[in-house]
Protein backbone atom coordinates (compact mmCIF):
# COMPACT_ATOMS: atom_id res chain seq x y z
CA UNK A 1 0.00 0.00 0.00
CA UNK A 2 2.96 2.52 -0.84
CA UNK A 3 3.30 4.40 -3.85
CA UNK A 4 4.32 4.76 -7.62
CA UNK A 5 0.78 5.76 -8.47
CA UNK A 6 0.19 5.88 -11.90
CA UNK A 7 -2.28 8.77 -13.65
CA UNK A 8 -4.10 8.96 -16.64
CA UNK A 9 -3.95 12.14 -19.25
CA UNK A 10 -7.37 13.47 -19.97
CA UNK A 11 -8.23 16.86 -22.88
CA UNK A 12 -7.20 19.82 -22.32
CA UNK A 13 -9.28 22.42 -20.99
CA UNK A 14 -12.10 24.13 -23.06
CA UNK A 15 -13.14 27.94 -22.91
CA UNK A 16 -16.56 27.44 -21.14
CA UNK A 17 -18.16 29.55 -18.27
CA UNK A 18 -17.47 27.37 -14.68
CA UNK A 19 -15.88 24.91 -16.47
CA UNK A 20 -16.23 21.17 -14.89
CA UNK A 21 -12.11 20.84 -16.02
CA UNK A 22 -10.27 22.81 -13.46
CA UNK A 23 -10.92 20.16 -11.34
CA UNK A 24 -10.23 16.74 -12.95
CA UNK A 25 -7.44 19.26 -13.91
CA UNK A 26 -6.15 19.58 -10.53
CA UNK A 27 -6.66 16.43 -10.22
CA UNK A 28 -4.13 15.00 -12.69
CA UNK A 29 -1.44 17.57 -11.38
CA UNK A 30 -2.07 15.29 -8.02
CA UNK A 31 -2.07 11.96 -8.88
CA UNK A 32 1.40 13.09 -11.25
CA UNK A 33 2.87 14.47 -8.89
CA UNK A 34 2.33 11.44 -6.20
CA UNK A 35 3.68 9.29 -8.99
CA UNK A 36 7.03 11.00 -9.48
CA UNK A 37 7.35 11.87 -5.61
CA UNK A 38 6.57 8.38 -4.71
CA UNK A 39 4.12 9.78 -2.27
CA UNK A 40 3.29 6.57 0.49
CA UNK A 41 -0.56 6.17 -0.13
CA UNK A 42 -1.32 7.91 3.30
CA UNK A 43 0.74 11.18 2.63
CA UNK A 44 -1.13 10.79 -0.94
CA UNK A 45 -4.74 10.65 0.28
CA UNK A 46 -4.08 13.52 2.55
CA UNK A 47 -2.74 15.79 0.40
CA UNK A 48 -5.84 15.26 -2.57
CA UNK A 49 -8.16 15.89 0.38
CA UNK A 50 -6.73 19.12 1.21
CA UNK A 51 -6.33 20.05 -2.66
CA UNK A 52 -9.89 19.31 -3.32
CA UNK A 53 -11.46 20.49 -0.51
CA UNK A 54 -9.83 23.82 -0.77
CA UNK A 55 -11.25 23.72 -4.59
CA UNK A 56 -14.28 23.21 -3.45
CA UNK A 57 -14.39 25.95 -0.66
CA UNK A 58 -13.08 28.64 -3.06
CA UNK A 59 -15.01 27.96 -5.68
CA UNK A 60 -18.28 27.37 -3.87
CA UNK A 61 -17.33 30.37 -2.46
CA UNK A 62 -17.34 31.97 -5.55
CA UNK A 63 -20.66 30.58 -6.14
CA UNK A 64 -22.66 29.93 -3.29
CA UNK A 65 -24.63 26.74 -3.45
CA UNK A 66 -23.58 24.53 -1.26
CA UNK A 67 -22.61 24.99 3.15
CA UNK A 68 -19.06 25.26 3.59
CA UNK A 69 -17.03 22.70 4.63
CA UNK A 70 -14.75 25.24 7.30
CA UNK A 71 -15.10 28.89 6.39
CA UNK A 72 -16.51 31.20 4.25
CA UNK A 73 -14.74 33.72 3.26
CA UNK A 74 -16.32 37.25 3.29
CA UNK A 75 -15.23 38.81 0.10
CA UNK A 76 -16.22 36.77 -2.66
CA UNK A 77 -17.52 39.21 -5.26
CA UNK A 78 -16.44 39.37 -9.19
CA UNK A 79 -14.03 36.58 -8.93
CA UNK A 80 -13.98 33.46 -11.19
CA UNK A 81 -14.28 30.32 -9.66
CA UNK A 82 -12.09 28.67 -12.11
CA UNK A 83 -9.74 30.81 -11.31
CA UNK A 84 -9.97 30.64 -7.41
CA UNK A 85 -9.96 27.16 -7.74
CA UNK A 86 -6.88 26.83 -9.65
CA UNK A 87 -5.34 28.97 -7.26
CA UNK A 88 -6.77 27.39 -4.17
CA UNK A 89 -5.10 23.92 -5.46
CA UNK A 90 -1.90 25.58 -6.83
CA UNK A 91 -1.27 27.02 -3.18
CA UNK A 92 -2.19 24.24 -1.43
CA UNK A 93 0.07 21.72 -3.75
CA UNK A 94 2.95 24.38 -3.04
CA UNK A 95 3.18 24.12 0.52
CA UNK A 96 3.26 19.98 0.13
CA UNK A 97 5.40 19.36 -2.62
CA UNK A 98 8.06 22.59 -3.41
CA UNK A 99 10.18 21.01 -5.42
CA UNK A 100 7.39 20.64 -7.94
CA UNK A 101 6.43 24.70 -8.32
CA UNK A 102 7.83 24.55 -11.70
CA UNK A 103 5.11 21.72 -12.83
CA UNK A 104 2.30 23.46 -10.54
CA UNK A 105 3.09 26.66 -11.95
CA UNK A 106 2.71 25.50 -15.72
CA UNK A 107 -0.03 23.64 -14.71
CA UNK A 108 -1.57 27.28 -12.85
CA UNK A 109 -0.48 29.18 -15.98
CA UNK A 110 -2.84 26.70 -18.17
CA UNK A 111 -5.75 27.33 -15.99
CA UNK A 112 -5.64 31.34 -16.14
CA UNK A 113 -4.88 31.01 -19.86
CA UNK A 114 -8.81 30.07 -20.09
CA UNK A 115 -10.23 32.59 -18.04
CA UNK A 116 -9.47 35.38 -19.81
CA UNK A 117 -11.54 38.50 -18.55
CA UNK A 118 -12.10 37.56 -15.18
CA UNK A 119 -10.51 39.01 -12.93
CA UNK A 120 -7.71 37.37 -11.08
CA UNK A 121 -6.11 39.48 -8.86
CA UNK A 122 -9.42 38.98 -6.79
CA UNK A 123 -9.87 35.28 -7.69
CA UNK A 124 -6.11 34.48 -6.78
CA UNK A 125 -6.50 36.28 -3.61
CA UNK A 126 -9.60 34.24 -2.58
CA UNK A 127 -7.48 30.79 -3.54
CA UNK A 128 -4.83 31.27 -1.72
CA UNK A 129 -6.23 32.84 1.41
CA UNK A 130 -8.90 29.37 1.54
CA UNK A 131 -5.47 27.22 1.21
CA UNK A 132 -4.06 29.08 3.50
CA UNK A 133 -6.75 28.60 5.94
CA UNK A 134 -7.24 25.15 5.18
CA UNK A 135 -3.78 24.08 5.57
CA UNK A 136 -3.53 26.15 8.81
CA UNK A 137 -6.50 24.13 10.12
CA UNK A 138 -5.15 20.75 9.40
CA UNK A 139 -1.53 21.60 10.69
CA UNK A 140 -0.03 19.69 13.37
CA UNK A 141 -0.57 16.44 11.93
CA UNK A 142 2.70 15.02 10.99
CA UNK A 143 3.04 11.45 11.40
CA UNK A 144 4.18 10.64 15.20
CA UNK A 145 6.75 7.52 15.78
CA UNK A 146 4.97 3.99 14.92
CA UNK A 147 4.94 2.30 18.29
CA UNK A 148 4.56 -1.65 17.61
CA UNK A 149 5.65 -4.03 19.21
CA UNK A 150 6.44 -7.62 17.13
CA UNK A 151 5.51 -10.66 19.23
CA UNK A 152 8.72 -12.56 19.57
CA UNK A 153 10.44 -15.27 21.85
CA UNK A 154 13.52 -13.48 23.67
CA UNK A 155 16.22 -14.11 21.59
CA UNK A 156 14.48 -15.54 18.28
CA UNK A 157 14.79 -13.59 14.98
CA UNK A 158 11.29 -12.03 14.01
CA UNK A 159 10.96 -9.67 10.39
CA UNK A 160 12.43 -6.29 11.81
CA UNK A 161 10.47 -3.86 8.56
CA UNK A 162 7.78 -2.53 10.81
CA UNK A 163 3.90 -2.67 9.66
CA UNK A 164 2.55 0.50 8.05
CA UNK A 165 -0.12 2.80 9.12
CA UNK A 166 0.75 2.96 12.69
CA UNK A 167 0.01 6.24 12.68
CA UNK A 168 -2.91 6.97 10.66
CA UNK A 169 -5.72 6.43 13.36
CA UNK A 170 -4.00 9.23 15.18
CA UNK A 171 -4.90 12.03 11.98
CA UNK A 172 -7.71 14.36 12.94
CA UNK A 173 -10.65 13.18 11.22
CA UNK A 174 -12.27 15.00 7.77
CA UNK A 175 -15.99 14.35 8.60
CA UNK A 176 -16.10 11.91 11.28
CA UNK A 177 -16.00 12.38 15.06
CA UNK A 178 -13.44 10.44 16.08
CA UNK A 179 -11.10 7.57 15.01
CA UNK A 180 -12.76 4.60 16.50
CA UNK A 181 -16.32 5.71 15.57
CA UNK A 182 -17.13 3.24 13.08
CA UNK A 183 -15.15 0.41 14.85
CA UNK A 184 -16.61 -2.95 14.03
CA UNK A 185 -16.97 -5.64 16.40
CA UNK A 186 -13.95 -8.03 16.66
CA UNK A 187 -12.87 -10.93 13.98
CA UNK A 188 -14.70 -14.41 13.92
CA UNK A 189 -14.08 -16.60 17.05
CA UNK A 190 -11.33 -19.05 15.31
CA UNK A 191 -12.90 -21.99 16.57
CA UNK A 192 -16.03 -20.81 14.49
CA UNK A 193 -17.75 -22.04 11.26
CA UNK A 194 -17.63 -18.89 9.62
CA UNK A 195 -13.87 -18.80 9.92
CA UNK A 196 -13.27 -22.26 8.82
CA UNK A 197 -15.48 -21.24 5.42
CA UNK A 198 -13.16 -18.09 5.19
CA UNK A 199 -10.38 -19.75 6.11
CA UNK A 200 -11.35 -22.70 3.32
CA UNK A 201 -12.47 -20.42 0.63
CA UNK A 202 -8.57 -18.11 0.84
CA UNK A 203 -7.19 -21.27 0.90
CA UNK A 204 -8.37 -22.56 -2.27
CA UNK A 205 -9.26 -20.10 -4.41
CA UNK A 206 -6.31 -17.00 -3.42
CA UNK A 207 -2.79 -18.95 -3.71
CA UNK A 208 -0.79 -18.53 -6.75
CA UNK A 209 -2.11 -21.99 -7.74
CA UNK A 210 -5.80 -21.62 -6.88
CA UNK A 211 -8.95 -22.51 -8.05
CA UNK A 212 -9.57 -19.30 -9.91
CA UNK A 213 -11.37 -18.33 -13.67
CA UNK A 214 -9.20 -16.09 -16.02
CA UNK A 215 -11.20 -13.12 -14.90
CA UNK A 216 -11.10 -13.75 -11.43
CA UNK A 217 -7.25 -13.18 -11.77
CA UNK A 218 -7.49 -10.65 -13.67
CA UNK A 219 -9.76 -8.98 -11.30
CA UNK A 220 -7.38 -9.51 -8.30
CA UNK A 221 -4.29 -8.04 -10.16
CA UNK A 222 -5.89 -4.87 -11.47
CA UNK A 223 -7.02 -4.03 -8.03
CA UNK A 224 -3.77 -4.02 -6.77
CA UNK A 225 -4.28 -0.31 -7.38
CA UNK A 226 -5.51 1.75 -4.47
CA UNK A 227 -6.82 4.84 -3.24
CA UNK A 228 -6.52 7.31 -4.91
CA UNK A 229 -5.34 5.83 -8.19
CA UNK A 230 -8.01 3.23 -7.98
CA UNK A 231 -10.79 5.78 -8.30
CA UNK A 232 -9.27 9.01 -9.67
CA UNK A 233 -9.61 7.57 -13.38
CA UNK A 234 -13.64 6.50 -12.66
CA UNK A 235 -14.26 9.98 -10.86
CA UNK A 236 -12.77 11.93 -13.78
CA UNK A 237 -14.96 9.74 -16.31
CA UNK A 238 -17.63 10.65 -14.67
CA UNK A 239 -16.98 14.10 -13.96
CA UNK A 240 -16.85 14.78 -17.57
CA UNK A 241 -20.54 13.70 -18.20
CA UNK A 242 -22.32 16.91 -19.95
CA UNK A 243 -24.09 19.15 -17.57
CA UNK A 244 -21.76 19.04 -14.69
CA UNK A 245 -20.18 22.48 -13.38
CA UNK A 246 -16.90 23.09 -11.79
CA UNK A 247 -18.67 23.27 -8.63
CA UNK A 248 -20.58 19.82 -8.93
CA UNK A 249 -17.24 18.59 -9.36
CA UNK A 250 -15.23 20.31 -7.02
CA UNK A 251 -17.98 19.30 -4.26
CA UNK A 252 -17.78 15.55 -5.73
CA UNK A 253 -13.88 15.20 -5.59
CA UNK A 254 -13.49 16.70 -1.92
CA UNK A 255 -16.63 14.46 -0.81
CA UNK A 256 -14.97 11.49 -2.34
CA UNK A 257 -11.17 12.51 -0.83
CA UNK A 258 -12.54 13.46 3.04
CA UNK A 259 -14.64 9.85 3.12
CA UNK A 260 -11.73 7.97 1.74
CA UNK A 261 -9.24 9.53 4.04
CA UNK A 262 -11.58 9.20 7.10
CA UNK A 263 -12.23 5.68 5.80
CA UNK A 264 -7.98 5.06 6.09
CA UNK A 265 -8.26 6.65 9.53
CA UNK A 266 -10.90 4.27 10.73
CA UNK A 267 -9.55 1.15 9.43
CA UNK A 268 -6.30 1.23 10.60
CA UNK A 269 -7.76 1.83 14.29
CA UNK A 270 -9.46 -1.01 13.87
CA UNK A 271 -6.51 -2.88 11.71
CA UNK A 272 -4.35 -2.58 15.00
CA UNK A 273 -6.87 -3.04 17.70
CA UNK A 274 -7.50 -6.26 16.78
CA UNK A 275 -3.97 -6.90 14.72
CA UNK A 276 -5.75 -9.68 13.02
CA UNK A 277 -3.44 -12.49 11.01
CA UNK A 278 -2.95 -12.38 7.64
CA UNK A 279 -3.78 -15.75 5.29
CA UNK A 280 -0.62 -16.44 4.36
CA UNK A 281 0.25 -16.49 8.36
CA UNK A 282 -3.01 -18.17 9.50
CA UNK A 283 -3.22 -20.74 6.13
CA UNK A 284 0.54 -21.74 7.01
CA UNK A 285 -0.92 -22.26 10.64
CA UNK A 286 -3.81 -23.83 9.92
CA UNK A 287 -3.36 -26.81 12.59
CA UNK A 288 -2.79 -23.97 15.37
CA UNK A 289 -6.23 -21.77 15.49
CA UNK A 290 -7.66 -24.76 17.40
CA UNK A 291 -10.72 -25.39 14.87
CA UNK A 292 -10.19 -28.75 13.00
CA UNK A 293 -11.37 -27.78 9.67
CA UNK A 294 -8.72 -26.24 8.97
CA UNK A 295 -5.99 -28.07 7.17
CA UNK A 296 -2.08 -26.07 7.29
CA UNK A 297 -0.76 -26.01 4.25
CA UNK A 298 2.44 -24.93 4.39
CA UNK A 299 3.93 -23.54 1.45
CA UNK A 300 1.14 -21.81 0.90
CA UNK A 301 1.20 -18.12 -0.78
CA UNK A 302 -0.88 -15.53 -2.10
CA UNK A 303 -1.73 -14.43 -5.50
CA UNK A 304 -0.43 -10.62 -4.79
CA UNK A 305 1.70 -9.29 -2.47
CA UNK A 306 0.22 -9.40 0.87
CA UNK A 307 0.52 -5.85 2.12
CA UNK A 308 2.26 -4.71 5.29
CA UNK A 309 -0.43 -4.41 8.25
CA UNK A 310 -3.39 -6.28 9.71
CA UNK A 311 -5.74 -8.08 7.84
CA UNK A 312 -9.18 -7.05 9.71
CA UNK A 313 -10.86 -4.99 8.09
CA UNK A 314 -10.13 -4.80 4.50
CA UNK A 315 -8.82 -1.11 3.85
CA UNK A 316 -9.49 -1.26 0.10
CA UNK A 317 -12.85 -2.60 0.37
CA UNK A 318 -13.83 0.65 3.27
CA UNK A 319 -12.09 2.81 0.72
CA UNK A 320 -14.90 1.79 -1.73
CA UNK A 321 -17.77 1.42 0.58
CA UNK A 322 -17.41 4.95 1.01
CA UNK A 323 -16.16 6.34 -2.38
CA UNK A 324 -19.76 4.66 -3.50
CA UNK A 325 -21.73 5.47 -1.10
CA UNK A 326 -20.89 8.97 -2.31
CA UNK A 327 -20.82 8.24 -6.21
CA UNK A 328 -24.64 6.65 -5.56
CA UNK A 329 -25.87 9.48 -3.93
CA UNK A 330 -25.08 11.35 -6.67
CA UNK A 331 -25.47 9.72 -9.90
CA UNK A 332 -27.68 6.74 -8.66
CA UNK A 333 -27.25 3.17 -7.42
CA UNK A 334 -28.97 1.50 -10.98
CA UNK A 335 -26.75 1.49 -14.65
CA UNK A 336 -25.50 4.69 -14.97
CA UNK A 337 -23.47 3.97 -17.82
CA UNK A 338 -20.38 1.86 -19.11
CA UNK A 339 -17.31 2.84 -16.70
CA UNK A 340 -14.11 1.46 -17.46
CA UNK A 341 -10.69 0.83 -15.75
CA UNK A 342 -7.03 0.07 -16.95
CA UNK A 343 -4.36 -0.53 -14.33
CA UNK A 344 -0.77 -0.49 -14.32
CA UNK A 345 -0.52 -3.59 -12.43
CA UNK A 346 -2.64 -5.52 -15.43
CA UNK A 347 -1.35 -4.01 -18.59
CA UNK A 348 -3.50 -4.42 -21.67
CA UNK A 349 -6.26 -5.01 -20.15
CA UNK A 350 -9.46 -3.10 -19.77
CA UNK A 351 -12.36 -3.89 -17.78
CA UNK A 352 -15.93 -2.30 -17.20
CA UNK A 353 -18.74 -2.02 -15.06
CA UNK A 354 -22.09 0.19 -15.17
CA UNK A 355 -23.30 0.31 -11.70
CA UNK A 356 -20.93 1.77 -8.55
CA UNK A 357 -21.99 -1.33 -6.82
CA UNK A 358 -20.74 -3.93 -8.74
CA UNK A 359 -17.07 -2.05 -8.30
CA UNK A 360 -17.19 -2.08 -5.25
CA UNK A 361 -18.40 -5.27 -4.93
CA UNK A 362 -15.37 -6.37 -7.21
CA UNK A 363 -12.77 -4.87 -5.09
CA UNK A 364 -13.86 -7.06 -2.13
CA UNK A 365 -13.81 -10.17 -4.06
CA UNK A 366 -10.93 -9.58 -5.53
CA UNK A 367 -9.17 -8.94 -1.97
CA UNK A 368 -10.13 -12.62 -1.49
CA UNK A 369 -9.19 -14.20 -5.32
CA UNK A 370 -5.48 -12.55 -4.75
CA UNK A 371 -5.02 -14.12 -1.49
CA UNK A 372 -4.80 -11.35 0.95
CA UNK A 373 -8.24 -10.99 2.90
CA UNK A 374 -10.90 -13.00 4.15
CA UNK A 375 -14.43 -12.67 3.39
CA UNK A 376 -15.88 -11.52 6.03
CA UNK A 377 -13.38 -8.65 6.63
CA UNK A 378 -14.20 -7.65 2.69
CA UNK A 379 -18.08 -7.61 4.23
CA UNK A 380 -17.05 -5.41 7.30
CA UNK A 381 -15.19 -3.45 5.48
CA UNK A 382 -17.70 -2.49 2.74
CA UNK A 383 -20.10 -1.93 5.30
CA UNK A 384 -17.82 0.49 7.47
CA UNK A 385 -17.55 2.40 4.19
CA UNK A 386 -20.81 2.34 3.23
CA UNK A 387 -21.41 3.82 6.90
CA UNK A 388 -18.95 6.37 6.67
CA UNK A 389 -20.16 8.01 3.28
CA UNK A 390 -23.68 7.87 4.25
CA UNK A 391 -22.53 9.83 7.52
CA UNK A 392 -20.53 12.02 5.20
CA UNK A 393 -23.36 12.59 2.98
CA UNK A 394 -26.23 13.61 5.94
CA UNK A 395 -23.44 16.42 7.08
CA UNK A 396 -20.62 17.77 5.08
CA UNK A 397 -20.97 20.14 1.88
CA UNK A 398 -25.29 20.05 1.51
CA UNK A 399 -27.27 22.39 -0.64
CA UNK A 400 -27.22 25.58 0.81
CA UNK A 401 -31.00 26.39 0.51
Amino acid sequence: MVAGLAFLVLSSLSATSARADVVTDWNEAAMATFAQTNASLVAATRALALMHVAMFEAINAAEPRYTSYFLRPKSVEKVSPEVAGASAAHAVLLRLFPARTAEFDATYQRSLAQAAGAELGASEKLGKEVASALLSARSGEAAAPGLYLPAAEPGAYVPTVLPIGLDVSRQKPWLMERADQFRPPPPPELRSAIWAADYEEVRSLGGRAGRRTDAQSQAARLWIVVWPQSWSPILRQLAARPGRTALDNARLFALTSMVAADAFIAVFDAKYAYNFWRPITAIRNGDRDGNDATAPEIGWTPLIETPLHPEYPCAHCIVAGAVGAVLEAEFGSGRIGTITMTSPTLPGVTRSWERIADIVEEISNARVWGGIHFRNSTRVGEDMGRAIGEFALARALRPAH
